[in-house]
C-alpha cells in the first residue's frame, strides 16, 4: 500500500482541543473485524466487551515538562527548547529541539527562568532542528530536576491551538504512568479512569503494563510514497517478566489480548517469539507497521482517531484491515467524532 491510500479528508475542528469532561465518556467506536460492522457507544461501555482472564496491556509512560522557554546570550532572543531524550544524567547531556533554530550555534548559551536559574550550552548540532545541549548545574540531580519540572510546561502537540492550562498537567497523563521519560502521551491510555479499570478487574481483566518512552517521531510526517521507505525514530522499550507470564498466559488461554494504543501494540510486536509469544525486552525499537502485516500478540486494540497518512493511522489499518478502517473514518468524521490527543475512542476486535 502507499502513502496516499491513506488520505481523507479532516476538518480542522474535528481535531480536539480540549479532553471530554471525564475520562471515560469520550464516544467509543467499535469494530468488529469478523462482522464488518461498526458500534457507536460511549469509552465506559468498554467493559461489555471483556471477560474474566482477559488482559488489556497498557503503556506507563509518565510524560514530564519537556517544552523550556528561555533566551539567548547577548542578543537576548527567545528561544523554545524541547527536551528530548536525557543522553547522560551525571553531565546533564540531552538532545533536544531549539526554535528558531537558525542562528543557534556550537557554544551558545541558554538562559531558563528567573535570574537564569538555569543555564545550558550548545555543543552539538545534530539536525536541521535538533541540538544537545549540557545544563550547566552543580548541585544534585534532583536539584536539577526539580528546577526543570518547575520550569517547564506540559508539552502538548501543536495542532491543540491553545495556552496549557493547569488542567493539561493531569489530563496528558494516563492513570497508568508511573515511569518518567515519554514526551508525547500514549492517548489511548487517557480513556480510562481510576473507577472504570477497578471495574474491569473486578471482572476479572488484567492489565500488565510495558513501557515505551514515546517521542516525537510519532508526530512527524511520513515523506516517502513507498510505506517501505519509511525510517522511524527509535524508542526505548521495556517489557518485563510479570507482562510476558500474564499475556502468554492469556494467549495459551485463547483469552483476549488488547493492545491499549499503538505504542502498546509496537511494542508487544516488536518482543514476540516465533511461536507468537511474549519475550521479556529492556532496549530499543524503531518497528514501523504497514499493511500487509499480520500482528501475533494482539487480537483486540484500543485506539484514537488519527491524523491523515500518520504512521499511527497507518499501523492501525494494519490492525483493523485499510479499507475497514478508512470506512470507519468517514464515518466518525460524519458523525463529528473527535481526532488527535483529546479526541474519542476505536475499539477493533
Amino acid at each position: 500500500m502507499k502513502l496516499s491510500d491513506f488520505r481523507f479528508h479532516l476538518p480542522a475542528e474535528l481535531i480536539a482541543q480540549y479532553p471530554s469532561k471525564k475520562r471515560d465518556e469520550c464516544k467509543l467506536m467499535v469494530l468488529d473485524r469478523k462482522t464488518q460492522t461498526i458500534e457507536h457507544k460511549l469509552f465506559k461501555d468498554i467493559i461489555d466487551y471483556f471477560d474474566d482472564g482477559d488482559v488489556m496491556v497498557v503503556n506507563n509512560t509518565k510524560i514530564f515538562p519537556a517544552r523550556l522557554y528561555g533566551t539567548k546570550e547577548k542578543t537576548g532572543a527567545s528561544i523554545e527548547v524541547f527536551l528530548l531524550r536525557e543522553l547522560n544524567r551525571d553531565t546533564k547531556l540531552w538532545d533536544v529541539l531549539v526554535d528558531p533554530a537558525r542562528k543557534i550555534r556550537i557554544g551558545n548559551k541558554l538562559y531558563f527562568g528567573e535570574n537564569e536559574m538555569l543555564v545550558a550550552e550548545v555543543i552539538d548540532n545534530t539536525t536541521s532542528r535538533g541540538r544537545t545541549l549540557r545544563f550547566l548545574y552543580d548541585g544534585s540531580y534532583e536539584e536539577f530536576k526539580s528546577i526543570v519540572d518547575a520550569l517547564g510546561e506540559v508539552p502538548l502537540p501543536r495542532l491543540i491551538q491553545r495556552p496549557v492550562e493547569s488542567e493539561d498537567a493531569d489530563r496528558y497523563q494516563t492513570v497508568f504512568a508511573r515511569h518518567e521519560g515519554g514526551v508525547a502521551t500514549p492517548t489511548a491510555g487517557m480513556h480510562f479512569s481510576v473507577e472504570l479499570v477497578k471495574l474491569l478487574k473486578i471482572k476479572g481483566v488484567h492489565f500488565p503494563e510495558i513501557t515505551l518512552h514515546t517521542g516525537l517521531g510519532n508526530f512527524r510526517p511520513i515523506e516517502v510514497e513507498d510505506l517501505s521507505k519509511h525510517k522511524t525514530d527509535s524508542e526505548k522499550i521495556i517489557v518485563g517478566p510479570d507482562t510476558v507470564e500474564v499475556v502468554n498466559e492469556a494467549i495459551d488461554n485463547k483469552k483476549k489480548v488488547c493492545a491499549v494504543g499503538t505504542t502498546t501494540a509496537k511494542t508487544l510486536e516488536s518482543c514476540v517469539t516465533i511461536s507468537g509469544h511474549l519475550k521479556e525486552f529492556d532496549g530499543w525499537t524503531n518497528k514501523f507497521i504497514f499493511p500487509p502485516y499480520e500482528y501475533k500478540v494482539p487480537d483486540a486494540m484500543v485506539t484514537n482517531f488519527h491524523l491523515p497518512q500518520s504512521s499511527l493511522m497507518i499501523l492501525t489499518a494494519a490492525f483493523a484491515d485499510p479499507h475497514f478502517l478508512i470506512k470507519a473514518y468517514k464515518e466518525a468524521v460524519e458523525k463529528k467524532y473527535q481526532f488527535f490527543t483529546y479526541g474519542d475512542a476505536m475499539l477493533i476486535l
